[in-house]
């Protein structure tokens, strides 16, 4: 049986939508592909960090020390040009807006350990215009240092400061150097990645490893029987700047 050209363009101009719609929805930048934002189906890697252990041990920064030693997170001395993976901020900077008269003095008085979110809607991943940062299928925010151009779009697009530029060459400012981990240049953005390239070898964090008081666990949040599904079940936790829609992935249990 025939068509005449009237369906058979119709047909092609469908075709061709088709094919546009997943190259422009169906991938992400640099040729991975998005997550499925609230799926069961997929793994969703989380944070959950106990500030009240945490406090337990003052002025403990294992955490910070651990994770900047392993991937070569430079020592600038200069505050306006720090590098920063994992720190702590005082509970009023983490978390505006988020106090009331029943919150305890010693919780507002505690600095929260602070790190990227990886939040499900990256608001970073949007204004990258090289796909120098996107999402895995797991939720993890990635960054390919060569690909960065320095625009800096994603400094100014996280609201968690979590982000940080390179003024200068990094390499003079690391006093021991870890060759399994490559080392930045001068002009391009980094961040935690979740210790990415220790996940892959079946190891968690850093962070959660070394803490002393076991105040950070990690895992699957999509999995109802995970050890942080259980401790979000058991204890009340809140989350940083939630009102702004990112969905960010580290819970505060406090």
């Amino acid at each position: 049986m025939g068509i005449d050209r009237r369906k058979f363009l119709t047909i092609a101009g469908l075709t061709t939508l088709t094919t546009l719609g997943k190259t422009v929805l169906g991938s992400s930048p640099a040729g991975h592909d998005p997550i499925e934002t609230g799926s069961q189906a997929v793994k969703r890697l989380a944070m959950v960090i106990d500030m009240v252990k945490c406090r337990q041990n003052e002025g403990c920064t294992e955490c910070t020390k651990i994770c900047h030693k392993i991937h070569n997170v430079p020592d600038i001395g200069n505050a306006k040009e720090e590098i920063k993976w994992i720190w702590k901020e005082n509970f009023e900077a983490a978390f505006p807006n988020q106090h009331h008269d029943l919150l305890e003095d010693n919780i507002k008085n505690s600095p929260a350990v602070v790190l990227c979110n990886h939040c499900d809607v990256p608001p970073c991943v949007k204004v990258c215009p090289t796909g120098s940062t996107w999402q895995r299928e797991d939720g993890i925010i990635m960054m390919d240092m060569h690909r960065c151009i320095g625009c800096r779009y994603c400094v100014a697009g996280c609201p968690y400061g979590s982000r940080s530029f390179n003024f200068r060459d990094p390499r003079p400012h690391i006093d021991e150097m870890n060759p399994e981990y490559p080392t930045r240049s001068k002009g391009v953005v980094e961040k935690c990645n979740f210790c990415a390239e220790r996940l892959v070898d079946g190891l968690l964090p850093a962070c959660v490893d070394i803490c002393p008081e076991k105040a950070l666990t990690f895992g699957n949040i999509n999995d109802p029987e995970s050890e942080i599904r259980q401790i979000l079940k058991s204890r009340h936790s809140i989350r940083r700047k939630p009102i702004l829609g990112t969905n960010p992935q580290i819970y505060y249990l406090v």
